[in-house]
C-alpha cells in the first residue's frame, strides 16, 4: 500500500464525514461499490481521474480540495511527502500524476 493512497484515503474520508455522508451514500452518489469506497479510504485502492471528478462533485468541493492534506504542517514537509510519493511510484503512476497535475490547472481557473 502506497503512502499517497493512504493520505488520499484519509482526506476522502474527512471530506465525506464533513458532508455527513456514509460510505454507502457516497458510493451511490459517485456510482461506485461501497466496498470500493472503503478500500479507497483505507489506502488499498486509488481511483481514476474520472472518479476523482465525481468525488469532487458529490462532496461539493474543488478537485484540488480532494488532495488538501490538512495534517501536513509546512511547505518543506509537504514537498518531502510529495517527493517520497513520487520516488515510490511506478511509471504508470507517474504518468497519471503528470496528467492529473496538467489537467488540474483548468479546474483552478
Amino acid at each position: 500500500m502506497k503512502s499517497g493512497n493512504k493520505e488520499f484515503g484519509k482526506r476522502l474520508k474527512e471530506l465525506r464525514e464533513s458532508q455527513g455522508y456514509t460510505q454507502e451514500e457516497l458510493s451511490e452518489l459517485v456510482g461506485l461499490d461501497c466496498q470500493t469506497i472503503s478500500r479507497i479510504e483505507t489506502g488499498y485502492y486509488f481511483t481514476s481521474f474520472e472518479n476523482l471528478k465525481k468525488f469532487a462533485t458529490a462532496l461539493k468541493v474543488d478537485l484540488s480540495e480532494l488532495f488538501a492534506i490538512s495534517h501536513v504542517k509546512d511547505n518543506a514537509e509537504l514537498v518531502n511527502t510529495i517527493n517520497d510519493m513520487l520516488i515510490n511510484s511506478d511509471s504508470s503512476e507517474l504518468q497519471f500524476i503528470y496528467k492529473f497535475i496538467s489537467n488540474l490547472k483548468q479546474y483552478k481557473k
